[in-house]
């Protein structure tokens, strides 16, 4: 009986029970999409790396899938439920299998993606989803000497990318003038399996297959803290800032036993706390709800999605429950807060991809009324940027811009990304700021009108080429004809 006094010593037990029943996530419920709203038929990629293998935003679900000769994704609208036809386009321009793709916070319709062949593609899907192939990304990002397993926008500020390769390096990029600005070359002597920014982006912290988790300042390129043997276990580990600044991780035991962990920065000595799990040996990927404080734990291989509460009070991770389906998942998605149905009280969705199949999964917390539920929903991360590139380049910080849901989110107006290349032979004159704001309307649509433009004598060329490709093919034929004895 949780009311009854504490017996001498157990203290510690019902304080945790307390804890635990005041929580209103307490009875968070899963459910999976039923079948019409689920994407199927889609050949999900089979390469062996820890990523997620699917972004999505309030827009779209992006999905890596097995390509022959390349490495390919495919990004459907998330409207576009059902069967998805094998001829459906995708975004194709890596020569290598993609291993980790990104969208971007600021920009619901850039994507980027890091591949086997070295190089990171950045891409502007069209408003509406792709009606043909893609093969043309905005800007291509060369620097890493081995494949590129990691890549993840910054928070706040715009244009800014983070990468990290099997060449143990991180980079920086300053996507809107497609330079690296950061190299932190000499700082991890082995595989990086995990790289996330903070809240306000002005630091990092890393998972190395040497065990360590490491605290960086990208700027000063300088480590601020580092934890060896985390997990002491020798499978993959995964490290994810916290909103208050703390570190969660995941990882094994020197058992094989799956673990969690958090860890104050300041004193990385010893652990908050540590939870063993089971003995699977599926990596952990963890996704974090900075709004609600509360982590998801999808296991790749599993078929189960555990979630946790975060609180400043012992035992400071607090299991809530297990999401468990049949199939188990390849990879996952995990929906920004401003993509969700607040009227359903939709505290975070998923989606899972299987075999063949993504599926969508929707974690909302039961209430009766029908009202805002404001406390579910505190103000969280919009899509306005809090800073330019050369602002964060230049040192300063910003903290995110935030939203209130009350309403719904309604996206707004996308602006294109632009890349001016810092290179004299560029000889297209780029409109300067001054210029723009002088006359708004003409440089816009004198800007409009080249791109267009540029689009009509891109398909001119392609034709030329397919019919000039078709004549040569001709003649071959012809001249076999001609040499058979009819």
């Amino acid at each position: 009986d949780e009311s009854a006094e504490p017996q001498p010593g157990s203290a510690k037990a019902v304080h945790i029970i307390r804890v635990v029943r005041q929580s209103k996530f307490r009875h968070v419920f899963g459910q999976a999409a039923k079948n019409d709203q689920c994407y199927d038929d889609i050949r999900v990629s089979r390469v062996t790396w820890d990523s997620a293998f699917c972004a999505v935003n309030p827009k779209f679900v992006a999905i890596i899938v097995e390509a022959s000769g390349g490495g390919a994704f495919l990004v459907l609208p998330l409207q576009k439920a059902g069967r998805i036809d094998k001829s459906y386009p995708t975004v194709c321009g890596h020569t290598g299998p993609v291993l980790d793709i990104d969208w971007c916070p600021h920009n619901d319709q850039v994507i980027a993606s890091g591949s086997e062949d070295c190089t990171i593609m950045v891409w502007q899907i069209p408003e509406n989803g792709l009606v043909t192939s893609m093969s043309e990304p905005v800007v291509v990002l060369e620097g890493h000497s081995k494949r590129v397993g990691i890549i993840t926008w910054h928070p706040t500020a715009r244009n800014v990318l983070l990468s990290a390769g099997c060449d143990n390096m991180i980079m920086i990029w300053n996507v809107g003038t497609g330079e690296a600005l950061i190299t932190l070359e000499d700082m991890h002597p082995d595989v990086i399996f995990s790289a996330c920014w903070n809240r306000n982006g002005s630091l990092i912290c890393t998972a190395c297959k040497d065990k360590k988790i490491r605290v960086i300042d990208p700027r000063k390129e300088e480590l601020i803290a580092e934890k060896d043997k985390a997990h002491e276990g020798a499978r993959p580990m995964r490290a994810i800032f916290l909103a208050d600044g703390n570190i969660f991780t995941t990882g094994f035991s020197r058992m094989s036993e799956r673990q969690l962990a958090l860890w104050n920065p300041q004193n990385m000595e010893e652990p908050i706390t540590v939870h063993e799990m089971d003995t699977s040996n599926g990596v952990l990927l963890p996704f974090y709800d900075p709004d609600t404080n509360v982590v998801y734990l999808c296991g790749k291989g599993d078929s189960s999605i555990r979630y946790f509460e975060i609180t400043e009070e012992a035992p400071f991770v607090h299991y809530l429950n297990t999401f468990t389906t049949k199939e188990p998942q390849r990879g996952m998605g995990y929906m920004p807060k401003r993509g969700l149905d607040v009227n359903k009280c939709e505290i975070a969705r998923f989606y899972k991809l299987q075999e063949r199949k993504c599926e969508p999964i929707i974690m909302t917390v039961p209430r009766k009324s029908d009202l805002f539920q404001d406390d579910l929903y505190p103000d969280t991360a919009g899509p306005d940027c809090a800073l330019e590139a050369e602002e964060w380049f230049e040192g300063k910080n910003g903290e995110p811009i935030l939203i209130s849901l009350k309403h719904g989110y309604i996206p707004g107006k996308n602006r294109d990304l632009k890349v001016v290349k810092k290179n004299v032979l560029d000889n297209k004159p780029k409109a300067g700021k001054n210029v723009e704001n002088a006359h708004p309307t003409k440089t816009a649509t004198h800007v409009k009108s080249e791109e267009k433009m540029d689009e009509v004598l891109k398909e001119i060329k392609s034709l030329r080429e397919l019919v000039s490709s078709q004549e040569k093919r001709i003649a071959k034929l012809e001249e076999q004809l001609s040499k058979m004895d009819i």
